[in-house]
């Protein structure tokens, strides 16, 4: 199976403390978003977790636990925009993510990690033109660290048009613009442009528009062939490979405006104060009368075949 650590918050540049110890105790508690009653037990086990996928916007805290997470395959997304302070509060320099970005392909290999330039929007700070420049930019520095860039353009959720009412959809005479010079960029550096939950539209252009987090994603990390479940997508336009996310909403203290994971900053800095880097919860922790159920865990990894 895999674990995700990236869909509900961003674990290693808030909680990578937190993630060790879990690894070290050798199992993780989960409370179900939806039915926070609803508490799971996974295991943190190599022989079960296949592959532990990470999707971050600041490597650096756990670069110097890579060692200690050999025992476990690992694929990374890591997320560079061009966007500064102003969209993305708390996040890193640019220049000082690429950087990590580098280290941590050379550590872990450049089949398993990814870049993500995403949500794009377009607005008169952030036009189609400073976007395909900084992309340029930004492919010049990853080339030859990383053979993949997935890009999404901005989804209206109702946590994004609270938190960032001026931002607008991208017509698909733009979404085409941007695609079409994305593809040409990254081919003459090397990076296959892959669209995220995008359609089909951008494919006559060289986009991959086949997922991001695919099963091959992960059979090129592990160096397996996998058997995956059947497991319906959490959108119907996704072909990912989404696994088992261990992270809280209401808990990324990058506070993007375009963030859909935070419902607002308040949340944010209540659930901080309740975190535990003891605790085998990510927020808060195990009270009175709680049961805990504990997952089903197999591992997807087809014995009989490997890629490598």
């Amino acid at each position: 199976m895999i674990i995700n650590t990236g869909m509900r918050t961003d674990i290693p540049a808030f909680y990578s403390e937190w993630f060790m110890n879990r690894i070290r105790a050798g199992y993780v508690l989960v409370r179900n978003p939806y039915r926070p009653d609803w508490i799971t037990r996974y295991e943190l086990n190599p022989d079960v977790v296949d592959c532990i996928a990470f999707c971050t916007k600041n490597p650096e805290p756990m670069l110097k636990h890579l060692k200690e997470l050999k025992p476990y395959h690992q694929y990374w997304f890591v997320t560079i925009t061009p966007y500064g302070r102003d969209i993305e509060p708390n996040v890193p320099a640019k220049e000082k993510v690429m950087q990590d970005f580098i280290k941590l392909s050379e550590k872990v290999g450049v089949n398993c990690v990814g870049w993500r330039y995403d949500p794009v929007f377009i607005d008169r700070t952030y036009t189609i033109e400073r976007h395909i420049a900084d992309f340029e930019n930004m492919c010049r520095t990853l080339s030859g660290h990383t053979k993949v860039c997935v890009i999404s353009f901005i989804d209206l959720y109702e946590k994004v048009k609270r938190n960032f009412p001026q931002v607008h959809t991208v017509s698909p005479q733009k979404r085409i613009a941007v695609g079409r010079a994305f593809a040409e960029i990254g081919k003459r550096y090397g990076i296959t442009i892959k669209a995220c939950a995008e359609g089909n539209d951008l494919a006559p252009f060289g986009v991959d528009c086949g997922g991001c987090m695919t099963q091959e994603t992960f059979e090129a990390a592990v160096g397996s062939n996998l058997i995956v479940p059947k497991k319906k997508s959490q959108r119907d336009e996704c072909a990912c490979v989404l696994g088992t996310d261990i992270g809280a909403y209401d808990t990324c203290g990058h506070l993007c405006r375009y963030c859909y994971a935070n419902y607002n900053h308040e949340n944010v800095r209540g659930n901080i104060r309740l975190h535990d880097p003891e605790s085998p919860f990510l927020v808060g922790d195990l009270k009175d009368g709680e049961v805990i159920h504990q997952a089903s865990q197999e591992s997807w990894i087809d014995m009989q075949l490997t890629l490598f």
